[in-house]
């Protein structure tokens, strides 16, 4: 009998707070952690938000200092924030926004050994529950994810505040979500780890449940439906990939969106829209490589499943109706690296057999 082999990693939050007007709960909680914390987000959308956000926060005692993101979570933002944070004398990160912000706000808060707080403004992704984060280049070009220390020492997961989000945002946190049964199943569906078996189990689960009440959830936002969708999407996603860590990994979802990502014409696509068309790319490849019918009646629920959500199906969808070859060819070869979590698949894809899966991702399926 074999033992897993040993591992640490961080799983949660030290502190959750979620509901409907669960911030102004969770204010003391933040005193108790910080009395001088950066305040970062990015959108001009999100601005106003914000600012009420500080006011709280000084109403409550807190001296707030407050910065935005000039790009996505990359380096030359990173270097501004660190000596603003230094020179300022703060002594936590709040990051509210959407993922790239949270991404910045714990991976500042890591490199500064300073505790983070996660306030997401909408569930397009998990990325306020999780010790990872993801870097892009100034033109929003992904580079690497980096492992963080540890999870947010709180999140606070407010259901007004995520209600001021676009629909879209949702739809995207849903696809995101999902992939974590599509990657996990394959990459780690045979693990001996019990954690990582029932990592891969609440994986199957969350996707079900997603199925079922994704559509009703983006048709009444604020309803039932609509709750356990959104904390789906950004807390239990979140807590799956904790649970897993490393071993439950993503897989060509997420490689693909990588590669989309090199591409200026898809930087208008969220992050979870490039990983919908991922996880039917994926399927194709299990479906045309590794022979299985299971991908195949997959791809064929999914894509009139994404349709309803507004997600991308396709590469048109993407904005890449007039996309070149050697375009294409890029995003296959960057999805393609030798280090790229695509390889995590049973089965050997080289360049060619992506270009193919990625032209061909909806084909046999009735999508108008």
């Amino acid at each position: 009998m074999t033992t897993p082999a040993s591992s640490q990693h961080s799983i949660a939050p030290a502190q959750l707070w979620r509901g409907p007007g669960v911030w102004q709960q969770g204010l003391a909680d933040i005193k108790k952690i910080s009395s001088k914390p950066l305040l970062l987000g990015r959108s001009p959308n999100t601005r106003a938000l914000r600012g009420k956000l500080a006011q709280n926060l000084t109403n409550n005692g807190l001296t707030v200092e407050s910065a935005e993101l000039k790009f996505d979570c990359c380096e030359i933002d990173l270097a501004a924030l660190e000596l603003k944070v230094q020179q300022s004398k703060c002594d936590g990160v709040i990051a509210s926004g959407g993922g790239k912000v949270l991404d910045a706000g714990k991976l500042l808060a890591d490199r500064l050994d300073l505790p983070c707080i996660t306030v997401p403004t909408s569930a397009a992704t998990c990325a306020g529950w999780t010790a990872l984060a993801n870097i892009y280049s100034p033109d929003g070009a992904f580079q690497a994810d980096v492992s963080l220390k540890r999870c947010p020492q709180l999140l606070i997961f407010d259901h007004q505040l995520v209600l001021t989000a676009p629909a879209r945002t949702l739809a995207s946190g849903i696809a995101d979500a999902m992939a974590k049964w599509y990657e996990a199943s394959v990459s780690s569906g045979q693990s001996s780890d019990g954690l990582v078996q029932q990592a891969v189990q609440q994986a199957r689960v969350l996707r079900d449940q997603l199925l079922i009440e994704g559509v009703a959830a983006l048709q009444d936002p604020g309803s039932e439906a609509w709750v356990r969708v959104a904390e789906a999407s950004a807390l239990t996603a979140g807590l799956i990939g904790g649970l897993g860590g490393a071993r439950c990994r993503t897989v060509a979802a997420h490689a693909v969106h990588n590669g989309l990502s090199q591409l200026p014409a898809c930087h208008a696509s969220l992050h979870g829209e490039k990983v919908a068309f991922g996880v039917l790319v994926q399927l194709r490849l299990e479906e045309q490589i590794g022979g299985s019918q299971l991908a195949a009646q997959a791809r064929r629920q999914l894509t009139p499943f994404f349709k309803q959500l507004g997600l991308p199906v396709n590469l048109a969808d993407l904005g890449l109706a007039k996309a070149s070859l050697e375009q294409l060819q890029q995003v296959c070869s960057f999805a393609c690296q030798t280090n790229s979590d695509l390889h995590h698949l049973p089965f050997p894809v080289a360049v060619d057999d992506l270009l193919a899966a990625l032209v061909s991702s909806t084909q046999g399926c009735l999508v108008h």
